[in-house]
């Protein structure tokens, strides 16, 4: 039975990483500054400090490989040189301690290393990375400290993912979607890539398995895009609400996002996040959750308290 260490192991994605893993038959030593409740196959070690210093020897040893899943998120009020300790420099100590010890480390970027919160045109792995916050220029400064020391790396750039309990702009959704209120936001039209939690998961496995190649990167995602309104509608349904009588006109939700309070969310809101999937695709890994249906799940399961 190969072990797997997974970083970040009490987060969004980690949590349900650690279970598909356990599930998957492997043995999972889960990192994490929480500690994660008993599983079979699962053991809960401390993640070391991602912002100071770190010794990575113990959570190596008797390791086959390694998931690098621990970042500071995409969120306000941090300033970029922590953004570039913990989602650059601390990946790079990780893999660093990892080379020749472990078969492969598969290190979870993100899309935003490649865009900004929208984009022209449909985005591959091919076009010249543009990130512009913070967030996005830690995680390509990893990306390209990975490939300049040669590791045996796999990079996963995923879009927005979708999942039960989420945070950020898709709980803010969620709640608003549970109001008691006749909304539709037909007139958000702008089309999103996403993915399912449950498909990262099974993209890492891929990656894992030796199905993607060391060295290379990969966009995941959902072939088929949604609309943001699509995705409220999916939500609405998954609640169990009416679809709503009342539409809000693209106009007045363009203005709305004029005003100083909203205007960070302009570009989630109103612009095109598109990419395509197919360079992982090529590889043998099919997403299985249409956008539709990962909306419904997701309502479903509830806000992360």
């Amino acid at each position: 039975m190969k072990r797997i260490l997974v970083t970040g192991a009490s987060g969004f994605v980690g949590r349900a990483l650690v279970a598909h893993l356990a599930g998957s038959g492997y043995a999972v030593r889960a990192a994490s500054r929480k500690p994660l409740p008993k599983g079979e196959g699962v053991e809960s070690v401390p993640s070391p400090d991602l912002a100071g210093k770190q010794d990575w020897t113990t959570l190596l040893r008797g390791v086959d490989a390694v998931v690098h899943a621990a970042a500071i998120a995409h969120t306000g009020g941090i300033d970029e040189a922590r953004y570039d300790s913990v989602n650059h420099l601390a990946v790079l100590a990780l893999a660093q301690a990892a080379q020749g010890r472990v078969e492969r480390l598969v290190f979870l970027s993100s899309i935003r290393a490649q865009s900004g919160a929208s984009a022209a045109r449909v985005l591959t792995e091919a076009d010249a990375p543009e990130p512009l916050d913070a967030y996005g220029r830690s995680k390509l400064a990893a990306e390209e400290g990975l490939r300049r020391m040669g590791a045996r790396a796999v990079i996963l750039r995923p879009v927005l993912v979708v999942g039960s309990q989420p945070s950020g702009n898709l709980a803010t959704m969620l709640r608003l979607a549970r109001l008691n209120l006749p909304l539709r936001l037909d007139g958000l039209a702008a089309r999103r890539s996403i993915v399912a939690r449950d498909d990262l998961c099974r993209a890492v496995v891929h990656a894992l398995q030796g199905r993607a190649e060391i060295g290379e990167t990969y966009i995941v995602a959902h072939p088929d895009p949604i609309s943001i309104g699509e995705m409220f509608a999916a939500l609405r349904q998954g609640l169990g609400r009416r679809p709503g009588g009342v539409s809000v006109p693209g106009p007045l939700l363009r203005g709305l996002m004029a005003l100083p309070v909203l205007r960070a969310q302009r570009d989630n809101l109103l612009g095109d996040l598109v990419v395509s999937p197919a360079k992982l695709m090529a590889t043998g890994f099919t997403p299985m959750v249409a956008p539709h249906a990962a909306m419904l799940q997701m309502a479903t399961n509830g806000v992360r308290s």
